[in-house]
């Protein structure tokens, strides 16, 4: 009887082993060839998957990206402030990561051969204030007529132009044919005004006189027009230049004129305004190009806003260098009449027009 129920005993032992080990939970913890997940309804569907990365990743950063801007005049010009105006523009809409370096006072050479630099692709200038008649020595046959002489009446004929359809051409005219540079955004530093050693009077003054140019095809043309002698002289070197008789003369807007200190050996300016100094801030193609898309929206938007603020300072700082000028002891020749330039000049603007009539026209049109 002892072991009948003995017998009984174990094999319901055994029952219950067997029974244990069936009711066992698979191990998820495993890697191994345990039921995969997905067959218990356990794993996350695949749109669960990718939205927690989504959740916690932030978009990539624009690139940091330095850009040197060249410019031939001090900071204190009308131009240098409007190269500050931009390049702080430009820190504060991208946040810091876009920076312009800016090269003042000449560093980097004159206006030719800061574009000589710029157009041989050196890539160690990206972008320069340039004067409008600049180009005209490079393929600007455009940009040539924004510096004839007489071509704009008033500052508000100049901003008719660089505010209308027009000017975007202009800029991007270097661009068209294949210079390497384009044009971003215009300003102006005055109308340009000659100035001498020897004192004037008038304009039969200037004739037999040698007055420095920058190897311009129109300026060379006006000097000559007044029975005056156009010489090449780097803008760098003017100041001496003036100081041992090289030139007798130049011309030059009339912040420029004070802040260079040209009034010290050349004390005389008589303010004839044969053309504005009409400028344009210029970046070359490679630069552009490497620049992301939000980065270009920032120069572009930088450069409305140094276009305007340059428009707001130039008249204001003008008459302002003009009084000290005076007090200064200059001798500053009022022109009560330009028709005797106009017409000396006349022949100048017949020949620099030829095949581009009807587009100066629209021009001289925005005057009305």
């Amino acid at each position: 009887m002892k072991k009948k129920i003995l017998s009984i005993v174990l094999a319901m032992s055994m029952i219950v082993s067997v029974t244990a080990c069936g009711l066992k939970s698979p191990d998820t913890s495993s890697s191994g060839t345990g039921t995969p997940a997905a067959d218990t309804g356990a794993a996350a569907t695949p749109a669960e998957t990718t939205a927690a990365p989504a959740d916690t990743t932030t978009p990539a950063a624009e690139p940091e990206v330095t850009l040197v801007y060249a410019e031939v005049n001090p900071l204190d010009t009308i131009v240098g402030q409007t190269a500050t105006a931009f390049a702080d523009k430009v820190a504060e809409l991208s946040g810091g990561t876009m920076k312009i370096d800016i090269q003042a006072s000449g560093v980097l050479g004159s206006e030719n051969d800061v574009l000589d630099t710029m157009l041989g692709g050196g890539g160690t200038i990206q972008m320069s204030r340039i004067s409008a008649f600049a180009l005209t020595s490079y393929g600007g046959e455009k940009s040539m007529l924004l510096s004839l002489p007489y071509t704009f009446v008033s500052r508000e004929h100049f901003w008719s132009f660089a505010t209308s359809d027009l000017a975007e051409e202009f800029l991007l005219e270097p661009h068209d044919n294949g210079s390497g540079v384009r044009g971003l955004f215009y300003g102006e530093e005055g109308f340009r005004h000659f100035f001498t050693a020897k004192e004037i009077s008038g304009m039969e003054d200037l004739a037999g006189m040698k007055l420095r140019v920058s190897n311009d095809p129109v300026m060379n043309g006006l000097v000559e027009s007044l029975g005056a002698n156009p010489t090449v002289v780097s803008f760098n070197e003017l100041y001496s230049a003036l100081q041992t008789g090289v030139v007798d003369g130049a011309e030059q807007p009339i912040a420029n004129y004070k802040s260079n200190a040209f009034n010290e050996p050349a004390p005389n300016i008589i303010l004839d305004g044969h053309t504005l100094g009409a400028i344009q801030v210029i970046i070359t193609d490679d630069a552009w190009d490497s620049l992301t898309e939000e980065q270009q929206n920032i120069i572009v938007e930088a450069g409305e806003y140094a276009s305007q603020f340059n428009r707001q300072i130039s008249e204001e700082a003008e008459n302002e260098v003009l009084e000290q000028l005076k007090a200064d002891g200059v001798n500053v020749v009022e022109v009560d009449d330009v028709t005797p330039w106009q017409e000396a000049v006349k022949d100048v603007i017949a020949e620099n027009t030829k095949g581009q009539e009807d587009l100066y026209q629209q021009i001289l049109d925005l005057a009305k």
